[in-house]
């Protein structure tokens, strides 16, 4: 790993300890072994690192109510030669800092991301695509790994819970645009980096997001609020398409999210009453981001500081723990044991049924799979096929394999 840059991993948090403290046990688990851990948040979780949140290399206090500035603070902070973004409510496979920043050793990558895994830990959530200056992906059909070029009005896109960009460039463009609170930031990034290099595309490179609560969603993802989606849209427009257009993404944004309402309503999951109040905020959204100030973005100075590595990371042995649902207790117990003991833990649990499987990062540090003996684990399975416990233990455990052993 000689020729791997330096990382620094930006966390920026705000008022979700639980969701936070497992995603910096997961990032202690890293296996880049020249990485520094940046927390930006807010007062309570900033007194609680060392104690009940694991140790990091250093702590920022989040102002809150806008990601773009929380990111930009610890990127100034940040001695990495790469910086990468990771949500509070997000767990990172062990390989995850190593493989984006990998293609950095290629003077051409700028910017690179991975794929995204949903709340049951096996469907994706995102994968690869372009984003227009309309802000409207376009997906790429995408399974390795993969350098990018921009072309002529769009960009190769990095998510936002799971992306790094080379430090020296991302400061030259002056970091992240603090006009877009939250929503299309990461975009708006990867349009004004467009041209200056390459973007890596790194299937394996994996994060699973929960996407807990906030003060503009309920945990079950239903949004209380399309206020800043209106009102990032509107600067996105205005930053990036040509004024003869904003109409159009205008009637492609309602559109949207006028179809998000209503079906948020078929599902029962909202009141009728409630369609008609979430786009009005839309609206009000979209008018605020009209008025906002949008001025230039300086550089951002390089900080003068020596990267802080987190202790401990690094390559670990990979163990996987298997048994019966009704061994629960003692497979979770003997994981904590593995996982202290530096391992990268993962339990296969395994019911006599044909139940659909979950996975995820446990907060106490080691990774799980469970689900029926006969049930289904990956979209293209059937409902239902007979195994044998050995066999079926066999199969999910190379599949976490190719991410959990380097």
């Amino acid at each position: 790993m000689t020729d791997l840059p330096t990382i620094s991993v930006i966390v920026a948090s705000w008022q979700r300890p639980d969701d936070l403290r497992r995603c910096l046990v997961a990032l202690h688990q890293q296996d880049h072994p020249a990485m520094e851990l940046i927390l930006v948040a807010d007062p309570a979780a900033c007194a609680q690192v060392g104690a009940a949140l694991p140790p990091v290399s250093r702590v920022i206090a989040n102002p809150g109510g806008n990601i773009s500035v929380a990111r930009n603070l610890g990127l100034d902070q940040a001695a990495g030669a790469v910086v990468a973004f990771i949500d509070d409510d997000a767990a990172a496979e062990p390989g995850w800092a190593r493989r984006l920043a990998a293609p950095f050793a290629d003077r051409q990558v700028i910017a690179a991301t991975g794929f995204v895994r949903g709340r049951n830990g096996i469907s994706f959530q995102w994968q690869a695509a372009e984003v227009d200056q309309l802000g409207r992906d376009h997906p790429l059909d995408l399974a390795e790994p993969a350098l990018l070029a921009s072309r002529a009005g769009r960009a190769i896109k990095t998510q936002g819970t799971n992306c790094a960009f080379r430090a020296a460039t991302l400061r030259a463009a002056g970091g992240f645009d603090p006009a877009y609170r939250f929503y299309l930031d990461e975009a708006d990034l990867n349009l004004r980096l467009a041209g200056l290099g390459l973007t890596a595309v790194i299937p394996a490179a994996q994060v699973h997001h929960g996407f807990a609560a906030s003060d503009r969603r309920r945990a079950d993802r239903v949004p209380l609020s399309l206020h800043e989606i209106g009102a990032s849209s509107m600067v996105f427009l205005r930053r990036h398409a040509p004024e003869r257009q904003w109409a159009e993404g205008l009637e492609l944004l309602r559109a949207d999210q006028r179809r998000r309402a209503l079906r948020l309503m078929v599902e029962g999951r909202i009141e009728p009453r409630e369609v008609e109040r979430l786009l009005l905020t839309l609206e009000r959204g979209i008018a605020e981001g009209a008025r906002r100030a949008l001025p230039p973005l300086p550089a951002r100075p390089a900080p003068d500081l020596d990267l802080a590595p987190l202790p401990g990371t690094g390559p670990r042995p990979a163990r996987i723990i298997a048994g019966r649902l009704w061994q629960r207790r003692r497979l979770a117990a003997e994981a904590r044991a593995a996982a202290e003991a530096g391992a990268v833990a993962t339990v296969i649990r395994l019911s006599p049924t044909g139940l659909r499987h979950r996975a995820g990062f446990h907060p106490d540090g080691y990774w799980e799979q469970w689900g029926g003996l006969f049930g289904q684990s990956r979209r293209d399975d059937p409902a239902f096929r007979l195994w044998r416990f050995g066999a079926r233990v066999a199969r999910e455990a190379a599949h976490w394999a190719n991410l959990r052993q380097g």
